[in-house]
């Protein structure tokens, strides 16, 4: 009896590192930018594991994608948690759930034919951006995270984030603008920082697909 309980406890174990220990460092990327602590992000993350081990059981789905969204919502709501027994109110900044469109933020571009001299971002312009979307509320920053640096589609941060899709789009809109107004502010209006994002081969912005 014993044996055959350590062989399942072994498969359990083998399964959940082949389907979501991949994930790890993209865990770890939205943890360290919804804490803005290195410290704090080690701690959401342990602790994000250990949820989703004990949960483990319940995802039916292995697939790769989908374990990855499962665990990221997970990290998300770890550090939810936490920040609301720090500040014990949730994050009320408005938006705007009228806007739309996902228009590229300046500082980001899927342009084709850009040259290396403009993809070779400066390592203090790249600081830059990052310091002012660490500034920028939560609800817009998780959003711009999860769809610029994550490249995960608007279903997928409608399902992470715990919205409908049109808010998302709205959140993506308003945090790109906040975002573009404080990095041309640091910069005093220097010409603005194109940063490339992830793309994969064939990807699409196309709202209508669900990205």
């Amino acid at each position: 009896m014993w044996r055959s309980r350590s062989r399942v406890d072994e498969s359990a174990h083998a399964r959940f590192e082949a389907t979501v220990m991949p994930h790890l460092d993209a865990a770890y990327n939205l943890a360290r930018w919804l804490s803005g602590s290195a410290s704090d992000a080690d701690d959401v993350v342990q602790e994000a594991y250990l949820r989703a081990f004990r949960f483990f059981s319940g995802f039916e789905d292995g697939s790769e994608s989908n374990a990855r969204g499962w665990l990221l919502a997970i990290v998300r709501n770890t550090w939810f948690t936490e920040w609301r027994r720090r500040v014990q109110s949730a994050d009320a900044t408005p938006y705007d759930e009228d806007i739309a469109g996902d228009q590229a933020l300046p500082g980001w571009s899927d342009d084709a034919g850009v040259s290396p001299e403009t993809l070779a971002v400066r390592k203090d312009e790249v600081q830059l951006v990052h310091r002012a979307l660490e500034a920028l509320p939560l609800v817009f920053r998780e959003v711009l995270v999860l769809r610029e640096l994550e490249d995960m589609s608007y279903k997928e941060v409608a399902a992470i984030t715990g919205v409908p899709i049109g808010t998302v789009m709205s959140r993506l809109a308003r945090g790109r603008k906040m975002l573009a107004t404080a990095v041309r502010a640091a910069q005093g209006e220097r010409p603005s920082v194109r940063l490339v994002r992830k793309a994969e081969p064939g990807h699409s912005e196309e709202s209508g697909n669900g990205r």
